[in-house]
């Protein structure tokens, strides 16, 4: 090479490196290698330039040692020796180096030096991890790669921890990289310097990141970065809001919404990423310490798989049973061993709601197995779809993660395809928190601590979900939202009357506040603005916790005492307006069957019962698939001692009894002995044939794990329970202490209270909402028999997670209770939930 272009020059390498950066053609990556490429030959011309002696080499290492450099980033280069050298040496490779007016960070070292350095600095360690030949002695670099790498691997047990520490104060100084309208790309969670912590994860051969689509999301972020570096002139990486739209147009994308959202896919496609090998790391470095999961005082040891030496052996792994198809197994959800996917579609939404209510998450490989091989929901869903996607979302802060968990595999819009248009959609409002997606996860989160405020919880949250999913749409969000949840709602499952609410929660999710900030509140045509768009108390209560949870999820900026206060003045005016418009539950006739069940127990003065097991969603009316009767004396019809099915079936069950006291309780406690969870029950009284009342019990209930019990055993623990013959309180005790404590998650205290007296002419109201356990129903029936009162009625409904309940009570001579002693009643049944 001659003189007038020797690559040392740095007038040359100027040169060089502009018509690179003014070059149409090569973009992204190409352009980064090209760069990194131009640089290699410039310092390796400083380095002969110098006159460097043997046993001297230059070498690369952070970001320019991966081989790509941005328009504007730092050389990182350290200059490596294996003895003395002259002190004029690095500033004859320096000096060139910042008269060309480049950023450099520099150091001169040993081998043995760079070891000292990165064994006490993580920051060089992982720098160090990229190291690359430059220029001198290839053997020199060599060592240092291998000795770095030896070292990296022996400390990972370590460092490991150390290295999840820094991204998490990371995350805490810059935030999260797939909310913000001003990212920085290389810092926030989600950014470029996760990319490379996972990498060197990989290094340690312990984990690996799940890689597809990493790659991609790492290449979109850097090609961002290069044009913000050109756009500005600066080595900037926060995507500032100016700026957006110069990058979008040079990037050649549509406008700065579609830079965001494009940014924000590749973020969470990082962060998600991150959050699985983090999870993986934690498991392997548990194994190799010797914590285990304890069962009882036996430590079992976690399942880890490494790439290399030191792999941890596979060993006995405890796996707890969460729901039909779902266990949990080293601190996730994953698939049991008899799931089969391909034939039940409602189990993405059944591991969902597991792992959510158990405070876990869904492992990856699981999602993975649930997207590739789980068909869509049939249209309308099944019962049983509904009620766990209210689940999921009624355990509140623990479902955020199970929620990203699906959506990373694309689950979620194929539950939801309206989805896809506000999935990632920024907010550029300064009000707004989070992508509207996000908002509204965070709203549902938000509603999930208000579900004892409202009779319909399973309403709230699902409006929760859906109240913003107009804005993918042209037009106000409102009215966009109404139209597709008025499609939607009925699609999932929802009746006419159900979706009509949620139609009018979505339109008006905003006329609360708009109404009672920008109206006189003492003109009585406010109120009446309220009352013509919300016709009933319970559509008012929805609407109310709706409006909360959705101005708390916006950010600090959109709720304030001040605001609350105008809304709940205005909300207590329109409930007075409302007021009459109570009305108790109209209770259907009593079907063929129960009046024959009740006739067969007022003639015998014993129990009587039918049980009918239903595939989910089947109209309770509409025929058995298998059915039994059994009576006093008689033995027990079809079904005796099948099984009555497995996966997702229901079963109804009519039960009638002379009446007697704590007949509710003690059925209750039978059912959950057997491990039947109660979706919704009734009790009535009948007097058929003119001897006395008669208890009709009508319950809906479904397996806990799938599979329900043999009839005739269910029968005879119904009898010897109504006999006295079994303790049902004291088995459940025992089998609850047996059970291994699981964390749980943190739900609203149970509400115990008197309705208002309108509620009945005849009967005292007592309402219970609370978290759905097993047991719940059996601890309030014993609570109202030990308060000596009567249950004319009750009303018994789950709703996902929650429990809504309302018993209807009268003292002995069959009259509404005092009101102190209607108190006490919940003060009692209040102290037995706990």
């Amino acid at each position: 090479m001659t003189t007038e272009t020797r690559p040392s020059d740095p007038a040359d390498h100027a040169a060089a490196r502009a018509a690179l950066l003014a070059d149409p053609g090569p973009v992204g990556r190409p352009r980064r290698e090209a760069l990194a490429a131009a640089t290699d030959d410039w310092l390796a011309g400083l380095l002969t330039a110098a006159g460097a002696p043997p046993g001297v080499a230059l070498v690369a290492v952070g970001g320019y040692g991966r081989g790509e450099l941005s328009p504007r980033s730092d050389l990182d280069v350290l200059l490596l020796h294996d003895g003395p050298i002259a002190r004029e040496l690095p500033e004859r490779i320096w000096y060139p180096v910042w008269d060309a007016g480049a950023k450099l960070d520099h150091s001169v070292r040993t081998v043995a030096e760079a070891r000292a350095v990165a064994a006490a600095d993580l920051k060089a360690q992982l720098g160090l991890l990229d190291a690359r030949h430059l220029a001198g002695d290839p053997a020199l670099t060599a060592a240092l790669r291998s000795a770095v790498f030896t070292d990296w691997r022996a400390s990972a047990p370590a460092r490991l921890p150390e290295l999840r520490e820094l991204g998490r104060e990371r995350a805490e100084r810059h935030g999260e990289l797939s909310f913000l309208l001003e990212p920085d790309l290389k810092e926030a969670r989600g950014g470029l310097r996760d990319v490379v912590a996972l990498n060197a994860v990989a290094a340690t051969w312990l984990a690996d990141a799940p890689r597809d689509g990493l790659d991609a999301a790492a290449l979109r972020l850097a090609d961002v970065r290069d044009a913000l570096h050109l756009v500005t002139g600066r080595a900037t990486e926060r995507l500032s809001l100016q700026d957006q739209d110069q990058v979008a147009e040079r990037l050649g994308v549509l406008d700065a919404d579609t830079l965001l959202r494009q940014v924000y896919e590749a973020a969470r496609t990082i962060a998600y990423a991150s959050d699985v090998t983090w999870r993986a790391v934690e498991r392997v470095l548990a194994a190799r310490t010797g914590r285990g999961r304890r069962v009882g005082r036996l430590a079992i040891p976690f399942t880890g798989v490494s790439r290399g030496a030191g792999a941890v052996a596979r060993g006995a792994v405890e796996r707890r049973p969460l729901a039909e198809g779902v266990v949990e197994q080293d601190g996730e959800a994953v698939l049991a061993q008899g799931a089969r996917p391909a034939a039940d579609p409602v189990l993405p939404l059944r591991a969902a709601a597991a792992a959510a209510q158990n405070g876990l998450t869904v492992s990856y490989a699981t999602v993975r197995r649930l997207a590739a091989e789980c068909r869509p929901l049939p249209v309308p869903w099944p019962d049983e779809a509904r009620e766990q996607l209210v689940t999921l979302l009624g355990a509140g802060e623990a479902a955020v993660p199970v929620w990203e968990a699906l959506e990373a595999e694309g689950l979620v819009t194929r539950l939801l395809p309206d989805w896809e248009r506000v999935r990632c959609r920024p907010q550029r409002n300064a009000v707004h928190r989070w992508t509207v997606d996000r908002h509204l996860v965070e709203t549902a989160v938000r509603a999930a601590a208000m579900t004892r405020r409202v009779a319909r919880p399973d309403l709230l949250l699902v409006a929760a979900l859906l109240h913003d999913i107009g804005k993918g749409w042209p037009g106000d969000h409102s009215e966009a939202g109404e139209v597709i949840v008025r499609d939607l709602a009925p699609r999932m499952g929802f009746g006419a009357e159900d979706t009509e609410t949620l139609a009018v929660l979505v339109r008006q999710h905003l006329t609360l506040v708009d109404t009672a900030t920008r109206r006189d509140p003492d003109d009585p045509a406010t109120v009446e603005a309220i009352t013509k768009v919300v016709t009933t108390l319970p559509e008012l209560e929805l609407l109310h916790a709706l409006t909360e949870a959705d101005a708390l999820a916006t950010g600090p900026a959109a709720w304030s005492s001040w605001r609350a206060s105008l809304v709940d003045g205005l909300v207590a005016r329109a409930a007075d307006r409302l007021a009459g418009a109570v009305t108790a539950p109209v209770e259907a006739a009593p079907s063929a069957e129960q009046e024959r069940l009740a006739v067969e127990a007022a003639r015998t003065g014993e129990p009587a019962l039918s049980l009918r097991a239903q595939a989910e969603g089947t109209d309770p009316g509409a025929g058995p698939t298998g059915a039994g009767t059994a009576g006093a004396g008689t033995a027990a019809a079809p079904m005796g001692t099948e099984r009555m099915g497995t996966g997702p079936m229901g079963v109804e069950l009519n039960l009638a009894v002379p009446d007697r006291p704590g007949l509710l309780g003690t059925a209750a406690g039978v059912l959950a002995l057997h491990r039947l969870t109660v979706r919704s029950a009734g009790l009535r009284e009948l007097d058929p044939i003119g001897a006395g009342p008669v208890l009709l019990l009508s319950w809906r209930v479904a397996a806990e794990f799938g599979e329900l019990p043999e009839a005739a055993r269910l029968r005879a623990d119904l009898r010897r329970a109504l006999d006295g013959s079994l303790d049902v309180a004291r088995r459940l005790a025992e089998r609850d202490a047996a059970a291994p404590r699981r964390r749980g998650i943190p739900t609203p205290p149970p509400l115990v209270a008197v309705a208002p007296a309108v509620a009945s002419a005849t009967a005292t109201v007592l309402e219970v909402r609370a978290h759905d356990a097993p047991g719940l129903l059996h601890r309030i029936g014993r609570a109202l028999d030990e308060s000596g009162v009567r249950v004319r009625t009750a009303h018994v409904s789950t709703l996902g997670a929650e429990a809504v309940d309302s018993f209807y009570l009268t003292d002995e001579a069959g009259r509404p209770l005092a009101a102190q002693r209607a108190g006490e009643v919940a003060a009692t049944v209040r102290a037995a939930l706990g």
